[in-house]
């Protein structure tokens, strides 16, 4: 898997941090990245600074080996801001407390749709 890994176009590593890595797994991931450094392009996404990466992986020294690889040639992209998930969840329950109310108070339009009705 991890010839696969190093060959492919574009690697995209979703939500680095979300999870922390066992020893092996920090690893195997700086085993991939640093296959390909130079070789392929590779996307990671986190919610965590670099500084704080290192309890993700555990080891100091492999993680700033690890980001020594990762953002030599590279472009950070820092966004700021709130989540679009989280913007969009909240708009969802805003709608729907609002259906809710209008549904109670019996205005017309309000009527349950639900087919398990």
């Amino acid at each position: 898997m991890q010839k696969q890994l190093a060959n492919v176009k574009l690697l995209i590593v979703d939500e680095l941090g979300y999870v922390p890595f066992s020893a092996v797994g920090a690893e195997l991931l700086f085993e991939v990245f640093s296959r390909r450094y130079e070789q392929g392009a590779t996307l990671v996404t986190s919610n965590l600074p670099f500084d704080e990466w290192t309890s993700v992986l555990g080891l100091e020294r492999l993680t700033g080996a690890l980001l020594d690889r990762l953002t030599h040639h590279v472009h950070i992209l820092e966004m700021n801001g709130e989540s679009y998930r989280l913007a969009t969840s909240r708009k969802r329950q805003k709608m729907n407390a609002k259906s809710s109310a209008s549904a109670e108070k019996g205005e017309p339009g309000s009527e349950n749709t639900d087919a398990t009705s």
